[in-house]
């Protein structure tokens, strides 16, 4: 049941790493804070960024057009565009798919959100 969105901040990603691998916090955050800057980087770069299992991140061009002021509903010319785009892969596809994933975090959150 994932009716409810749930947020995992880059602080809880840190936190959660930290304690999985008995690493300080400050180191954990140096390699997230690289990890992010590169797939940015290869991005900007028109690169691929491949995780295997995982997904894809890319870059695709929107193509210029013509669109709507909607106070005014003049056309307006609309610049074609670069916009990242990910794909998942077939492990997380899979995972997010089973019977019942995902559905502790929204259960745990909603029973906290009573009292």
């Amino acid at each position: 049941m994932r009716d409810t969105a749930v947020t995992m901040t880059k602080r809880e990603l840190v936190m959660n790493v930290s304690n999985k691998l008995g690493v300080t916090q400050s180191e954990v955050a140096k390699v997230i804070e690289t990890t992010f800057e590169t797939i940015s980087e290869a991005l900007a770069d028109g690169k691929r960024w491949e995780l295997r299992d995982f997904g894809v991140f890319e870059v695709k061009t929107r193509a210029s057009r013509i669109g709507r002021n909607p106070r005014t509903g003049d056309s307006v010319a609309v610049a074609e565009k670069f916009v990242p785009f990910f794909k998942t892969g077939k492990d997380l596809r899979e995972r997010l798919n089973q019977p019942g994933a995902g559905s502790a975090a929204v259960d745990d959150n909603n029973s906290n959100d009573n009292g």
